[in-house]
């Protein structure tokens, strides 16, 4: 857990430990504490605040994932931009959660997230959306991709999709590369990124 309130990482500490599947193995309160904890003690999943002294979430989570780019991180803020989810999305990071949310959403999280995934609260979602460049040219996506395209930002696996949708893993890669090529994006994190500053993961389809 990485937080520089002390009774909120306690409290969610604490909440964490009485799950009989989960174990919390130290707390950061800063960026440079957060990097040093997670080499000593090895981490499966951090729980990281966005606002950290030394720098933030963001920083400390690139920093991690450079050294051990298989840590899931989760990273939770409680006043998202578009271009906080952007370089957050950019590190690797497998999950955005609001702050304020729910402890069940948080430890659901924790038990599934994946690397090479990013999930995306939907409350973040629309304040970020609200938050994006006036003015964007948004491209257009068939009712399909779309599809594909908000179950990305769930953070679920190819195979995943396929299966929810009825659809073979190839077709829909196939529907995955279309999306990237119309976004302009690198990756899948990236894609997610890009849509939901245009507005494509709040819009009606």
């Amino acid at each position: 857990m990485v937080d520089d309130h002390t009774t909120f990482a306690e409290l969610l500490t604490g909440a964490l430990s009485q799950e009989p599947d989960l174990h919390s193995v130290g707390v950061a309160d800063d960026v440079e504490s957060s990097v040093r904890l997670c080499a000593v003690l090895r981490p499966d999943v951090v729980v990281m605040d966005y606002h950290l002294s030394g720098g933030n979430g963001v920083t400390a989570s690139a920093r991690i994932l450079r050294d051990r780019p298989g840590t899931r991180i989760i990273m939770l803020t409680g006043d998202p931009t578009q271009h906080v989810m952007e370089a957050a999305a950019s590190t690797g990071i497998c999950a955005f959660l609001p702050k304020d949310g729910s402890l069940a959403t948080l430890l659901e999280t924790v038990r599934s997230a994946r690397c090479g995934t990013m999930a995306v609260h939907p409350s973040l979602l629309a304040a970020a959306h609200s938050d994006r460049r006036a003015g964007a040219e948004v491209p257009a996506l068939t009712q399909r991709e779309l599809q594909v395209l908000r179950l990305m930002a769930q953070g679920h696996s190819v195979g995943t999709n396929a299966r929810l949708l009825s659809i073979t893993p190839n077709t829909c890669r196939g529907y995955v590369k279309a999306i990237l090529v119309k976004l302009g994006a690198h990756s899948q994190l990236e894609a997610v990124a890009v849509a939901s500053r245009l507005g494509l993961l709040t819009a009606r389809p």
